[in-house]
């Protein structure tokens, strides 16, 4: 049998039963929550979330095989509320037959919420047991009814070692696979294969069948694929990304957080993989003009005026060249002292706002334009600092409920030490001041 006229080779390789099954061992291996339900022949309504090429489908099917339910493969791509109400009349069949249905919603997240809704009253009746595969996270796209209704596993990215199964697998199986073609990978070629997949099975086996043509016969009658054969064929990896997903506040936490932690080479690593994956520069610029605020502050006031040219910079210049700035502010970031002093009297005086509300401005610092707000005491008593020696006054400034209260207390970090010390100073001044009158 030849190849050219069968399904994708992804499609001939799908796995028929559990034992053939590769990867998310978490979930299957003997004991797991999969495996312990199968066991029993029951399943609930499940949502199965992981990034393309897990095994999500493949999964479903093999679930429904298993306890002999009546397996319905439901598009939230192709297919809508009409398709919905033909489903239910199916499974209220199927139900009078003794079968159980299971409903695999593909790409469920692309429902809305009046489509998902629609699924509520059957999957809590149980004459439906839905499952739904999803690679954006269930807490973001699916709707809080439905979503208390199932059971969230979560599958991962297939490991080197579980690809490596899967494309020795295919390249053996002469049945289903390419063994009929006498196929020999060089093990660079097979290598880059795997790292090319990025841990996606179905992406794997596409690429097997491109390499298969790029072949060359030797004298030996086998086909070789070289890996100089894979790099003229094959464009660019591209990364596992989501620009308003999970994955997008994955990384960016990532950044954030290596960056905090002064490692610089961390946060290298996750600024170019969301150029790579081609986040915005301008969003990454924003976040860096964030953290300089938030987690260095006046440690290093120079953060902030770095991040801000790294922006400029970036505007002014474009990809790729203006890219280079943001690496030397991520550096420079990272490698700041660190403080959030500052995020965290600012955190404290809004707290304090919301408690007391609108407190009324003490009279010796308001300003009294007028004679009637004079002779009401406004600015009475005020002291004018520059006419101090030291440019110092003791005096209060803020509302009579929370006098003596101190917001900003600065570390011993960086430039902040400067200003503790400079702070310190000036208190011992003032109380002087006091004990000198």
């Amino acid at each position: 049998m030849t190849t050219s006229d069968q399904k994708p080779l992804a499609e001939r390789m799908r796995p028929q039963q559990l034992s053939d099954f590769v990867g998310q061992d978490h979930l299957l291996a003997e004991g797991k929550m999969l495996w312990q339900l199968l066991k029993e022949r029951h399943l609930p309504s499940l949502l199965l979330w992981g990034p393309p090429g897990t095994g999500k489908t493949t999964l479903a099917r093999i679930l429904a095989r298993s306890t002999g339910a009546h397996f319905i493969f439901f598009s939230a791509v192709l297919a809508g509320v009409k398709e919905i109400r033909q489903i239910i009349d199916e499974a209220r069949q199927k139900q009078l037959e003794g079968i159980a249905t299971i409903l695999f919603v593909d790409e469920i997240h692309r429902f809305n919420k009046s489509q998902q809704d629609a699924f509520l009253p059957h999957v809590e009746s149980g004459l439906l047991t839905l499952i739904g595969a999803t690679t954006e996270n269930p807490s973001f796209q699916i709707v809080a009814p439905l979503l208390s209704r199932c059971r969230v596993l979560t599958l991962s990215p297939l490991t080197l070692q579980a690809l490596e199964t899967i494309f020795h697998r295919a390249l053996s199986d002469a049945t289903n696979g390419l063994g009929e073609l006498n196929l020999h990978f060089e093990k660079p070629a097979i290598d880059h294969l795997i790292a090319m997949a990025d841990g996606d099975a179905r992406r794997l086996l596409n690429s097997m069948e491109i390499a298969a043509s790029l072949a060359v016969l030797d004298e030996s009658g086998t086909r070789c694929v070289s890996l100089r054969a894979m790099e003229d064929g094959f464009q660019r990896n591209s990364l596992r990304y989501d620009a308003t997903g999970e994955e997008h506040y994955n990384l960016i936490s990532a950044l954030h957080k290596s960056m905090r932690d002064s490692d610089p080479d961390g946060s290298l690593y996750w600024l170019a993989r969301m150029l790579k994956s081609g986040e915005d520069p301008l969003y990454i610029a924003r976040r860096l003009i964030r953290f300089a605020t938030e987690d260095i502050g006046n440690a290093d006031p120079q953060a902030l005026a770095v991040s801000l040219n790294a922006r400029e910079s970036y505007h002014m210049l474009g990809s790729p060249e203006g890219e280079l700035a943001l690496v030397q502010a991520v550096i420079y970031l990272a490698t700041a002292p660190k403080s959030n002093a500052a995020y965290v009297a600012y955190s404290k005086v809004i707290s304090d706002i919301e408690r007391t509300g609108s407190l009324p401005v003490p009279l010796h610092i308001r300003n009294a334009p007028t004679r009637l707000m004079k002779e009401l005491g406004y600015g009475k008593g005020y002291q004018y600092a520059h006419d101090s020696p030291v440019a110092l006054v003791d005096q209060d400034h803020l509302p009579e409920e929370l006098c003596g209260v101190r917001y900003y207390e600065p570390t011993n970090r960086g430039h902040e030490a400067i200003i503790k010390d400079r702070l310190t100073k000036w208190r011992h001044l003032l109380s002087q001041q006091k004990s000198n009158r």
